[in-house]
């Protein structure tokens, strides 16, 4: 066969050579085991990809997480403060719950320094943020001696309002795509509510989305097309599910306690677990990126 021809039909058979399919919703470390201590939360992704979560090492720090893997301390919460749940805004800036201080910290984008957002004294402990497209927080606050808990609603000029009461061990909170629900899951309870957002803030008609009969209910987080990630506390799984609370799947993780969640990577389908048995961060691709990804880009 002549050089030329031969040439021609190896790349002509490149070319239509199949292409492997990644594996999805396939969960792998991504820092190396005792990395973190039992306290591992947070997480958020950075414009650049770079994944932050709390408790790095010790506790009262923020441990920052290159895409690859590479981890170090970042920095460490003043006094006696812990930090928790970790949310970014739309501009950069990282807002951080200090569960023991009842406080809300801002860090603006470029900085390390610490500021204070707010300081609600009425709060058993602000625990995870959720984040409006304005930069509205709402924060849940289980008081886990009682069984109970609540939610704040802090406003961009860190007014703090409370928003819901009476509720069970609040843990996971989200926004949908839309901006009109709150989702809030109850940890002990085993349930996930759904408040509707009012054009003030407020919430009302809550409503059940889904309970489960076994294990808890951490961290939340959905992605564009509003489907739901929840972390199944004591189960090691990651469940998807349906705006509609319907059980879409369940991602099996290498550690039974994940305490949250959030998406990032290139094109925002990277989801990385903040997994408390193995202190460590873990990752998996999935089909359609984040929505606090998306709304970052």
């Amino acid at each position: 066969m002549h050089p030329v021809l031969f040439l021609l039909l190896a790349v002509a058979g490149a070319l239509h050579a199949p292409v492997m399919a990644e594996p999805l919703f396939v969960a792998t470390p991504l820092t190396a085991a005792g990395s973190f201590t039992a306290g591992i939360e947070g997480p958020a992704v950075d414009a650049a990809g770079n994944i932050y979560a709390v408790n790095f090492a010790r506790q009262q720090t923020i441990g920052v997480v290159s895409p690859q893997g590479a981890a170090r301390e970042w920095l460490t919460l003043p006094g006696l403060s812990v930090p928790n749940g970790l949310r970014f805004d739309r501009q950069g800036a990282l807002y951080v719950a200090d569960y023991v201080g009842h406080n809300i910290f801002r860090i603006a984008p470029g900085s390390t320094v610490l500021q204070l957002h707010t300081h609600e004294p009425r709060m058993s402990q602000p625990n995870d943020l959720a984040i409006t497209a304005t930069g509205v927080l709402y924060a849940s606050d289980p008081d886990w001696e009682r069984g109970s808990g609540r939610v704040w609603r802090i406003g961009a000029d860190g007014a703090v309002t409370l928003a819901a009461e009476g509720m069970g061990t609040a843990n996971g909170i989200e926004v949908s795509p839309d901006g009109g629900t709150l989702y809030v899951n109850e940890s002990v309870q085993r349930a996930i509510w759904a408040f509707s957002i009012g054009t003030d803030g407020a919430l009302g008609d809550k409503r059940l989305l889904r309970r489960f009969d076994d294990f808890g209910l951490d961290g939340m987080r959905v992605d564009i097309d509003g489907n739901l990630y929840v972390a199944r506390y004591g189960k090691g799984v990651i469940a998807k599910l349906a705006p509609d609370g319907r059980l879409l799947q369940e991602i099996a993780l290498p550690g039974a306690r994940p305490s949250n969640l959030c998406f990032g990577g290139p094109d925002g389908r990277t989801v990385y677990v903040t997994e408390v048995e193995h202190g460590q961060l873990l990752q998996f691709r999935v089909d359609r990126p984040g929505l606090e990804w998306q709304r970052m880009q």
